[in-house]
């Protein structure tokens, strides 16, 4: 069997493992037709706000935004990510705590995510031209599309919307739900499946850091203390060890930030895998798709441009529709950092 023929075969197996696996738990359809089960269709606002055309609007801002910051594209990206780990994809993640409760912004997992001030000023426009109608949540879902799209110039997935806003959002929800950059590969497949989401999608949306930084903090211990005495993690490359090192020594400056995709942190492409194929993975959780056979295949197969991103496409889709709100259920907010009536 030729090279080629090898890896169209591998691709065959895992586009058939995706669609197999489509159920997510929440009722959700494949994202393919013109519906998703649960309410969500394409095009939902396109006869509800006459005055602008909100999916225009949230790309137009979102495109300058990043045009101007481009590391916002990644900021954009995870913000739609740890919205949908906790509580669904109902725009939980942007309400300011209260005198009497501590939101999800302010748990230590979310306590670096920003671009809060985008969506701000996408929702700012949207209720000047069209009251009441928008929500948080898909505008949130839209602009993490555009954010990364903006590269391509054209749109890299279908986002479905219709989504409602939620009304609870508790810090301390998120660390039993949003999965950690230590975690190892079982801990992420069971995080992963509780939210309808399986391996493909687990091993796809990885590769979101493609684009990206992080804290020095989140490797610390992978590189000055793994085992607890004193070690590095033997699966990291031992170069690319040395030099993250010499980027954090010990103890970490706060400030300090490393690309997620070494030498590629603004380039939404498919070399984390190449990357993580060399053990130059950043966090625990990038080296635990290397534990799994059939996840350390995918990350092989995903190396390919063109099958990440037709892959990715489809898991976003996916993971968009993960407990969703739609008709009858939450709210459409008047601001997205606070519930309506407070």
């Amino acid at each position: 069997m030729t090279k080629s023929v090898l890896v169209l075969f591998l691709v065959s197996i895992l586009v058939v493992g995706c669609m197999g696996g489509h159920g997510n738990g929440h009722g959700r359809g494949n994202g393919h037709g013109h519906d998703v089960a649960g309410g969500l269709k394409m095009k939902f606002y396109e006869n509800l706000c006459r005055l602008v055309s909100v999916e225009s609007t949230v790309r137009e801002i979102v495109w300058s935004k990043v045009s101007a910051d481009p590391s916002m594209a990644a900021k954009l990206l995870r913000l739609h990510y740890h919205d949908c780990f906790v509580r669904g994809c109902d725009a939980s993640i942007l309400l300011d705590p209260t005198q009497n409760t501590t939101t999800e912004k302010t748990a230590g997992p979310n306590r670096s995510i920003s671009g809060y001030e985008v969506i701000d000023e996408i929702k700012t426009k949207l209720e000047t031209n069209c009251p009441g109608i928008v929500s948080c949540a898909d505008i949130v879902a839209l602009a993490a599309r555009d954010a990364v799209s903006f590269q391509f110039r054209r749109d890299m997935w279908p986002v479905f919307t219709g989504r409602k806003d939620g009304t609870v959002s508790l810090a301390s929800e998120v660390g039993g739900n949003l999965p950690s950059a230590n975690a190892n590969f079982t801990t992420l497949l069971s995080q992963f499946g509780t939210k309808g989401l399986n391996l493909n999608d687990l091993v796809t949306l990885s590769g979101a850091h493609t684009i990206g930084l992080s804290r020095c903090a989140l490797v610390a211990r992978r590189l000055y203390n793994f085992t607890g005495v004193g070690d590095a993690d033997p699966s990291l490359d031992v170069t690319y060890a040395q030099t993250l090192r010499q980027k954090c020594p010990n103890p970490q400056n706060p400030a300090t930030t490393l690309e997620m995709d070494p030498k590629s942190s603004l380039s939404f492409d498919s070399n984390y895998y190449r990357a993580l194929n060399q053990h130059k993975g950043l966090f625990v959780s990038d080296a635990a798709l290397l534990t799994n056979r059939q996840s350390a295949l995918m990350a092989k197969i995903l190396q390919n441009p063109a099958v990440f991103f037709a892959q990715f496409a489809r898991s976003m889709v996916r993971m968009g529709a993960v407990g969703v709100l739609t008709d009858g259920q939450g709210e459409i907010r008047k601001s997205c950092r606070v519930v309506n009536g407070q």
